[in-house]
């Protein structure tokens, strides 16, 4: 079900390998938060893949997508464009003051709004695309 990166690291582990591991040592609501925000995130497509970098998931399609970090507190989906994406549902509730990233804190008990987030995952694999596509600029010297 899971697609990963198809590199494995020293250890022989693929990303949903170390991404289950984590999930799994978080014996609490954090751990069924990743869980579930996982899941949200591979519906979108097939396309995305799970990669494991920094010791966090990270979900990419023709770039990073996310990454979901978890703290004590809150398991934060951090959008590595997301100052570029359109938030109609208002799922940004963090990192609200940079100029590039933008980042869901989910906290114990809060309800995911699934189509608001597939549509925010969608919508950042296509800007994604969309800036892979493009010609890399001529410089005048």
């Amino acid at each position: 079900m899971n697609k990963s990166s198809s590199t494995q690291d020293q250890d022989g582990q693929s990303a949903a390998q170390h991404i289950d591991a984590k999930i799994a040592a978080l014996d609490d609501w954090r751990g069924e938060t990743l869980a579930r925000l996982r899941k949200i995130i591979l519906e979108v497509g097939p396309e995305i893949i799970e990669e494991w970098k920094w010791d966090v998931p990270v979900w990419s399609c023709n770039g990073i997508i996310c990454t979901g970090e978890t703290y004590k507190a809150a398991v934060k989906m951090t959008f590595a464009k997301g100052a570029s994406l359109e938030d109609p549902k208002g799922l940004f509730n963090s990192s609200l003051e940079g100029n590039v990233r933008r980042a869901i804190d989910v906290r114990a008990g809060e309800k995911i709004d699934e189509k608001a987030l597939k549509a925010l995952v969608r919508a950042a694999a296509e800007l994604n695309a969309s800036s892979a596509k493009k010609p890399a600029r001529k410089t005048s010297k």
